[in-house]
């Protein structure tokens, strides 16, 4: 068996590989992908009335489009030094990939939010894919280049910090540690002093998102249309959702089966939800339990192969749901119990989860440059808390060292990365103000189908 000792070692080595002032060295290659052409390839998988409203939501603004371009930032990763010190990577750690959750025994804790993307990669990936989102905020705020860079070094050393003190901790403390409300405290008096919102806790509740997108009349429950964003699904779909909602039951734990069959399905729609996400197939179920006033709301949402595939080995799971689910169950403190997955028609993956379980992420539109370096600080230490359940944490804490030279790399790459990311952003907004559909897009128009 590998010593603690043996561990430490195998850590300080990575250095040769990729030392840690490396990682602040990043300059795009020559070759390097267009990123239009990147977004334009993602295009041809997804509903093509929905890949126009992708690209409105990702023009709005640079960090509206580092959120939608993490296959774009996933290329520009890949050529770079590697650890070769390997986690379950969230895939797409960006700022608002974090939120407020509510264990089944409702203590509220704060966790990671998102993993279409996740994989097996190098640990840095994701803290790099997290500065950088800082930087992009910050920088969005009309914050001065000090302050953004100041927050990003924030998020690392809070990374690197929490790392290293969980490398102390035996396998049982870190496999049940959570983020509690304690530490959203400073966050919640940040917020105050600067006018902003802290992340809601029981403001967003399953409750409180079935007041919002349905309605009762006669008795009877219903999902509201808000077309384009929520809308009603054909008689197929319906049909066909009814049947995979066997095979996706089949995958749950059997005690959460048993929940489950305590409620019966009343009605689907379409749900077009976040930015990176935009066009691929979402559906929104509505449960009933008891009566009418025992709602489940549950997402059906594709699964398409992770965008850092190309550049990292091949998911163990062939059912891109499956590796979802998988990913989840292994990055999060407490997961979802109605987490499962399920193959649809024409061989698309899906997989399910319950909709909204009172998670809220922060506003980070708005935040004073004190609030956002303290919100990065937890996201960073929340990022360490998920990679040390999958990774060697010993070997990346004795990597990343007791000084701030990662750190302040990471600092580095990130306002390097925020300029490309404002290059890029700015190469889609004159694409579109002069209206050049990349071929893939138009390609997608004519091929794809909304179905399930």
């Amino acid at each position: 068996m590998t010593t603690p000792a043996d561990r430490a070692e195998r850590g300080r080595a990575a250095r040769k590989d990729a030392s840690r002032s490396s990682h602040g060295l990043w300059i795009p290659g020559a070759d390097r992908l267009d990123p239009l052409a990147v977004l334009a390839r993602q295009a041809t998988h997804r509903v093509p009335e929905l890949v126009p409203l992708r690209h409105e939501r990702m023009a709005a603004s640079p960090y509206a489009f580092l959120r939608g371009a993490a296959a774009v930032m996933a290329a520009d990763l890949a050529p770079q030094p590697r650890t070769g010190l390997t986690v379950q990577l969230c895939g797409d750690a960006h700022l608002l990939n974090f939120g407020v959750f509510a264990a089944p025994d409702g203590a509220l804790f704060f966790d990671l939010n998102d993993f279409d993307e996740t994989l097996p990669g190098p640990f840095e990936w994701d803290v790099k894919r997290l500065a950088a989102s800082v930087v992009v905020a910050a920088l969005d705020q009309g914050a001065p280049a000090s302050d953004a860079r100041d927050a990003a070094r924030a998020a690392a050393g809070a990374y690197r910090t929490s790392m290293r003190r969980l490398a102390r901790l035996g396998e049982l403390a870190v496999w049940y540690e959570r983020i509690g409300t304690a530490a959203l405290r400073p966050l919640v008096r940040a917020a105050r002093r600067g006018r902003a919102e802290a992340p809601a806790s029981r403001q967003r509740t399953t409750l409180r998102a079935v007041e919002e997108l349905t309605g009762t009349a006669e008795g009877h429950r219903r999902i509201i249309h808000d077309p384009p964003l929520l809308e009603p699904v054909g008689p197929l779909d319906t049909a066909m959702l009814r049947r995979i909602f066997i095979g996706y039951r089949s995958t749950l734990p059997e005690e959460q089966r048993v929940l489950l069959d305590r409620f019966r399905l009343v009605d689907v729609a379409r749900k077009v939800t976040g930015v990176g996400s935009v066009g691929t197939r979402c559906f929104v179920v509505l449960l009933e339990g008891r009566d009418a006033g025992d709602p489940l709301l549950l997402q059906i949402k594709e699964a398409e192969r992770s965008v850092l595939e190309p550049h990292v080995q091949q998911s163990v799971y062939p059912h891109q749901g499956r590796r979802v689910v998988a990913g989840q169950r292994l990055l999060q403190a407490t997961g979802d119990v109605f987490l499962g997955w399920v193959t649809g028609s024409e061989g698309r993956h899906f997989y399910w989860r319950r909709l909204r379980d009172m998670k809220g992420p922060a506003v980070v539109e708005g935040m004073a440059p004190a609030l956002l370096r303290t919100y990065a600080e937890l996201c960073g230490g929340a990022l360490a808390r998920a990679h040390a359940r999958s990774g060697d944490r010993i070997a990346i804490a004795h990597y990343l060292g007791g000084s701030d030279t990662f750190d302040r790399a990471l600092a580095d790459f990130a306002l390097r990365y925020a300029d490309r990311n404002r290059a890029d952003h700015a190469a889609l907004v004159a694409a579109l103000a002069a209206d050049r559909t990349p071929a893939a897009t138009r390609q997608a128009r004519r091929d794809s189908r909304n179905t399930l």
